[in-house]
């Protein structure tokens, strides 16, 4: 955990604090930094000219948005965009600060032991031999590489029977 190396060697309950407190900082900088930006986006020539539209898309994100902030934790290099996304269409901030917390402890949580600890070891044998360090990672990508055509495959497999009869316009009562 490179940028939060001041971390190692505290009591886990220090390091996922920590990590909350990061996060419920950073996450709605993030967002007021998008709503900043609605905000001259709305009162410029395209966001007059969008108007309805924009309003139907912030009923929606309204509705359905505190999902995909929450789920947005479990992401890597997503948070950020949406959070942006989320000011920038001007989600109702206590809603979305419910979301931000409930996937902010998650994250610290997998950051502050899971991700922490892989990286940590990875830096570890990286200092240790760097050949080594990269022929993890790239055996790392060929397995999950393996897994999503693994994956595809037998999802085409089922695919093609049912999509046939659709294609035909045939229903499963034969008309």
């Amino acid at each position: 955990m490179p940028q939060f190396a001041f971390l190692e060697g505290q009591p886990f309950w220090i390091v996922y604090a920590t990590l909350l407190v990061v996060i419920l900082l950073r996450a709605p900088a993030t967002y007021g930094i998008g709503r900043g930006i609605g905000s001259g986006v709305l009162r410029s020539r395209i966001g007059r000219r969008l108007g309805p539209r924009l309003d139907r898309a912030k009923e929606r994100i309204d509705r359905y948005g505190a999902p995909v902030v929450t789920l947005s934790f479990f992401t890597v290099g997503m948070q950020t965009a949406v959070n942006f996304s989320a000011g920038l269409v001007r989600m109702a901030f206590p809603r979305y600060f419910a979301a931000v917390f409930v996937g902010g402890l998650a994250w610290a949580g997998i950051w502050g032991s899971v991700v922490s600890g892989l990286v940590g070891a990875w830096v570890a044998l990286f200092l240790n031999s760097p050949w080594t360090a990269v022929g993890a990672v790239a055996f790392a990508a060929v397995l999950v590489g393996a897994l999503v055509v693994r994956a595809r495959r037998r999802a085409d497999r089922v695919r093609p029977r049912d999509s046939g009869h659709r294609a035909a316009g045939l229903s499963r009562t034969g008309g």
